[in-house]
């Protein structure tokens, strides 16, 4: 039995919205313009400060080993909490879904993956570069032309 989804009409219409905005922002960025680029770069400023502000009021020292699995069990702290904002449970009757607050785990989510990036060395520019190879890796593995083996799908002849 699958997951039931429960959205009404304008939290569709919501999504529909932020479908468009995201295609319209993949083709500002095919044009070569560096909005979202310098947004992302905004987003890494911003966190850094709060890294900052964090080690240096609380008097954190941590290892890089440390801080990967420190902001990783974060992660996985997070990752339920936007679990529990969605029904996966399929033996409870379904509740409507908070999107405001589902969205608000996914940027305290958001904030834990730019942390972790910083400490391993990734700038906003990085990040960029090193998505969109794995991007297109990863189209590459779906249209079975990449290198890796089994990613090709299955046509329906092949059963």
């Amino acid at each position: 039995m699958r997951a039931q989804r429960i959205i009404d009409r304008p939290q569709a219409e919501i999504m529909a919205d932020r479908k468009r905005k995201r295609t319209e922002l993949l083709y500002k960025l095919r044009r070569g313009e560096r909005r979202v680029s310098d947004r992302l770069a905004q987003i890494f400023e911003m966190q850094n400060a709060l890294d900052d502000r964090i080690i240096s009021e609380r008097g954190v020292l941590k290892s890089l080993d440390e801080w990967v699995t420190g902001i990783t069990i974060a992660m996985e702290s997070e990752i339920d909490e936007i679990r529990r904002e969605v029904n996966w449970k399929w033996w409870k009757n379904p509740k409507p879904v908070d999107v405001a607050a589902l969205q608000g785990e996914v940027i305290d989510m958001w904030h834990f993956v730019v942390s972790l990036s910083e400490k391993v060395g990734l700038t906003a520019d990085d990040v960029y570069r090193v998505y969109c190879d794995k991007n297109a890796e990863n189209h590459s593995r779906q249209n079975g032309t990449s290198e890796k083996e089994g990613y090709l799908a299955k046509s329906s002849d092949e059963g």
